[in-house]
């Protein structure tokens, strides 16, 4: 594993093209700067334990390996989306009383983020709990159908096999991709395409003083016809938002309808280029500076790299803020939110690796607290108690032990 480890990312500094080859020279020279940071730390922590003649938990020898999903060999692709369908083939642990529409595992998360997105989005909690957080890509990335710790535990156990999509890489035409392309080792297909839809139109959240953003239709709009999720329902939602009319109880009861997506370039080319990808990696010397580039300056109409993901995916459920985990390629986004500050971090430990910054309610309404690592987050049925703050944020630390490459 350790060979496998170093040579990896000795290799991986060598991947550019096209005309963006600068950009991407620069940015993939800099991620691999970061991830070799992270082994030699763990290497450094893994003979000082040794000294006091403990061992440790996660070394380069065990610990797992997280890889773009549009890289891997077919096989791989092919034995990740199994694991998906396994898992929304087991039956739900959230019980029917709390959430009438739940039907599998796949649910857990679902509910989580719709109790938790209003309370945890653009706050001190977004990037540690409730959209982008170790817990998150790790059950995202374990086989991407629910978020958090409470899926990590089950969905590692199950399938162990996690995941990112690097926007960039496919920012250009992601319909094209690997991902998206439809075939039996994708993620699915773009949506079947329905000409002349009108793309979406997102008001802003009640407080916000973000303008109304109109995103031109992608090359799909329909339900998805191809590939491992073809015959997928999606059960919970919409709760709202630009999804429109809220579905049955709330958006919490059975509301059967087919995967829908609307995957094309537009916001990926605005906002996860990979000029973009590079200033959010070096213009961001503190956590506020990266949550705010990520997410896109309160007020300015910038969705971020993080919306601008999600928008690529749109659909239903992947345009509603609330219940979006409902598409499993939801989680291979949020393995790349997650690979990005593990490595922002990486780039500045001493001051990143538990900085926070912001209060525990959306746009602070209503007032709260601010965030600490003493708070606790809460992972819903799958994973059991809440964990705190402070042993969530490090890959190698606390419950995990991974790398991305």
């Amino acid at each position: 594993m350790k060979s496998f480890v170093l040579s990896a990312l000795a290799g991986f500094a060598c991947l550019t093209s096209g005309a963006r080859a600068d950009s991407a020279a620069d940015l993939t020279a800099l991620l691999a700067q970061a991830s070799n940071n992270v082994l030699a730390q763990l290497q450094a922590d893994e003979a000082a334990l040794a000294k006091r003649g403990i061992q440790a938990s996660c070394t380069i020898n065990n610990i797992a390996i997280r890889q773009e999903f549009g890289s891997l060999s077919p096989a791989q692709r092919k034995s990740y989306t199994d694991a998906v369908l396994c898992l929304q083939n087991k039956t739900a642990l959230t019980p029917t009383s709390l959430v009438p529409g739940v039907r599998s595992r796949q649910h857990i998360r679902i509910r989580l983020s719709s109790s938790t997105t209003v309370e945890r989005s653009s706050d001190g909690t977004e990037i540690t709990s409730g959209n982008m957080s170790k817990l998150s890509a790790t059950s995202a990335a374990t086989q991407v159908t629910n978020q958090f710790v409470s899926l990590q535990t089950s969905l590692q156990i199950e399938a162990n096999y996690p995941q990112y999509w690097d926007w960039s890489k496919w920012a250009n035409a992601p319909q094209d991709s690997p991902i998206f392309d439809g075939s039996a080792y994708s993620m699915g297909d773009r949506g079947e395409y329905i000409p002349g839809h009108p793309g979406l139109t997102l008001a802003p959240p009640a407080g916000s003083s973000n303008p109304t953003i109109y995103l031109p239709p992608g090359y799909g709009g329909g339900c998805v016809q191809t590939g491992p999720f073809s015959n997928m329902t999606v059960n919970l939602g919409p709760i709202g938002l630009s999804t429109g009319v809220p579905g049955p109880d709330g958006g919490f009861g059975y509301n059967p309808r087919c995967l829908k997506r609307d995957v094309g370039p537009y916001p990926s080319q605005k906002w996860c280029n990979y000029t973009r990808i590079f200033e959010l990696m070096i213009d961001t010397p503190t956590i506020f500076d990266f949550q705010n580039n990520l997410e896109g300056p309160p007020g300015s109409g910038d969705l971020g790299p993080h919306g601008g993901g999600h928008f690529t995916i749109a659909g239903d459920p992947g345009a509603d803020i609330f219940t979006s985990p409902g598409d499993p390629a939801f989680y291979l986004h949020h393995g790349q939110v997650d690979r990005l500050w593990t490595l922002w971090q990486a780039l500045d430990p001493v001051n990143r690796q538990y900085a926070l910054s912001g209060t525990n309610t959306m746009l602070n309404s209503p007032p709260s607290a601010n965030t600490t690592l003493e708070d606790y987050i809460n992972v819903g049925y799958a994973a059991g108690s809440p964990i705190q703050m402070k042993n969530v944020m490090s890959t190698v630390q606390g419950p995990f032990c991974y790398i991305y490459i």
